[in-house]
């Protein structure tokens, strides 16, 4: 396939000390995807890539913050694909350069900073400017924050689609992933078999318009799902201590980093469910480690074992 990348296989691993007689609890492994394409970012972005390719254009462009996960990917995926990248920041040029942006302009990434007060606008116009723009040598192919859109939820249906003998998601009666954008949730919907549910853990703060952007991207727009919105620890990127005290434990435990935006809220959202009982009995449970440690680099060093 064009715009491909070296990856490495996908496991499921046991989470012993979630589960127990009555429930089966286990994580696919996305984080072990790759180092720097980490998680679910480069099943959300292939099929873009492969299309920009197929339409011959020389330079990616999207959109993140200054500790994005998706950004540092694209900029690497754009290098192995001999393509120029832009990163449109939510952030300014006055603010000090985060070493995810560092990382992301050592891949050759060129930074644009439009800021935090009018990113929304900004990012709508060029995305609705660029959509039908001829190409040309200056022109480039632009992707919604996240990969957000039809072509990212169909590269993360394949998350559950990917062939590997060494495991299958069919036998598992739930799954529940962090809900940032929506698109791997969307892609895990419309992949999902019809005996399981599909649970969503947003990780932003009354996130009123996520259901619609979900159902957006859906092929059967009534496919049930399910989205508790208590776990998102004050907002996107929000952290308190009792966060990190349970992804300290879980790392003594199942030594599996997670990070505080997504994996990590996710995963305290099902020990919280577990002690309110809210799964049935026999339960089989696939947790989605969705990848990306970006947002750890904003801690003090030592806030995290790992």
């Amino acid at each position: 396939m064009k715009g491909s990348i070296t990856l490495d296989p996908l496991t499921i691993d046991p989470i012993y000390s979630s589960s127990t007689k009555n429930i089966e609890i286990s994580i696919l492994r996305l984080d072990k995807l790759h180092p720097i394409v980490s998680g679910n970012k480069w099943f959300k972005l292939r099929y873009y890539v492969e299309d920009a390719i197929h339409k011959s254009y020389s330079t990616l462009a999207s959109f993140g913050g200054p500790y994005s996960n998706h950004l540092v990917a694209l900029a690497f995926v754009a290098k192995e694909n001999n393509l120029k990248s832009i990163g449109y920041v939510r952030s300014s040029k006055e603010d000090i350069i985060t070493p995810s942006l560092k990382e992301a302009i050592s891949y050759g990434m060129q930074l644009e900073f439009i800021g935090r007060t009018h990113f929304q606008e900004i990012k709508n116009n060029l995305l609705k400017t660029n959509q039908h723009k001829r190409i040309d040598e200056s022109s480039a192919y632009f992707i919604d924050e996240g990969g957000y859109g039809l072509m990212g939820a169909k590269g993360a249906a394949s998350i559950l689609n990917a062939h590997n003998k060494d495991y299958t998601t069919k036998n598992y009666s739930t799954i529940i992933a962090a809900v940032g954008t929506g698109t791997m949730l969307a892609g895990l919907i419309n992949a999902a078999e019809a005996h399981q549910q599909v649970i969503g853990v947003p990780v932003l703060k009354n996130e009123n318009t996520i259901e619609d952007e979900i159902k957006s991207l859906l092929i059967n727009k009534e496919a049930p799902f399910t989205l508790l919105h208590s776990y998102h620890q004050g907002g996107y990127a929000k952290t308190n201590s009792a966060l990190f005290a349970f992804m300290n434990q879980f790392w003594t435990l199942e030594k599996i980093p997670t990070d505080i935006v997504y994996t990590g809220k996710l995963l305290y959202a099902v020990d919280s469910l577990l002690k309110k009982n809210y799964f049935k009995k026999g339960s089989k449970i696939l947790v989605i480690h969705s990848g990306g440690l970006q947002g750890n680099r904003s801690l003090p060093f030592g806030t995290l074992l790992y």
